[in-house]
């Protein structure tokens, strides 16, 4: 949208996004990431519609149309991320993905909709599974929805990372794991972003985290993606994908520990 020669970007949400999405919550958090220096400018936000206006970002492509396996983007994913996830400014919520889960599940029951038949049996043992193995648990500002379509690179090659729908408080490990998952990223280009991110400080605990978040973030997004698949999006087939990868790093995680991360995103 052009106004007076200035260029805009509209966000209209999608079906049941207000059952999904607090939009008060989003309206302060997207505030607070303006502030982090890493946001769109913001100029309309309807915590009612969820309608959004922001900027227009000049010159302006995402990382995954620049590349997000690119050690470029790697290094600014992970200084932007750093940014975010260190900064004093805190987000008023907690985004627990259990709880986000048990809301998109309930969403299904209330629309008669199905889950898979090993659902139930699958989510138990991800969970017993990190029950063991997800350790020293912080809680920083975090994004929560770091895909590559997420970060913009602009003429000048400033990164930014906009739809902060899904951010509050949580593990940075999250963000990473993201990331990792959704850029399908190779064995190279994890390790440089561990390197990047981590440097000297990486440990076996912040590993088993990350592959940790990865399969958690396929069945919450599963269920997602089956509520957008009910209100007659076509999303089977991403749905799909995510379920079938969970159900098979569940299985080889739980007699391999040391399995691959690489071999986790399955491109």
């Amino acid at each position: 949208m052009n106004i007076h020669g200035t260029e805009y970007v509209i966000r209209k949400p999608g079906n049941l996004t207000d059952q999904m999405i607090d939009r008060r919550i989003e309206r302060v958090n997207n505030c607070i990431a303006s502030e982090f220096g890493v946001n769109s400018e913001c100029i309309y936000f309807d915590e009612e519609s969820g309608i959004k206006i922001s900027k227009y970002i000049p010159d302006s492509k995402t990382l995954a149309a620049a590349g997000p396996l690119a050690l470029q983007s790697l290094k600014a994913v992970s200084s932007l991320l750093k940014k975010i996830h260190g900064s004093p400014k805190h987000f008023p919520n907690q985004f627990d993905w259990l709880s986000e889960l048990a809301k998109y599940e309930a969403i299904v029951t209330q629309i008669n909709g199905e889950l898979f038949f090993d659902y139930a049996s699958l989510k138990e043992q991800l969970l017993r599974f990190m029950e063991v193995n997800v350790k020293h648990v912080i809680s920083v500002p975090c994004h929560n929805d770091t895909v590559p379509e997420n970060f913009l690179v602009d003429g000048n090659g400033s990164v930014y990372l906009i739809d902060w729908e899904y951010s509050g408080m949580n593990d940075p490990a999250f963000d990473i794991a993201a990331y990792i998952i959704e850029s399908r990223l190779t064995a190279e280009a994890i390790d440089q972003l561990f390197e990047a991110y981590y440097g000297n400080t990486f440990t076996q605990d912040d590993l088993m985290k990350v592959k940790c978040y990865m399969m958690a973030q396929d069945l919450l997004w599963t269920v997602w993606a089956l509520l957008r698949h009910y209100t007659g999006d076509d999303y089977l087939d991403y749905c799909s994908l995510r379920y079938n990868r969970l159900r098979r790093n569940i299985q080889v995680l739980s007699m391999q520990p040391d399995y691959p991360i690489a071999d986790m995103v399955m491109r």
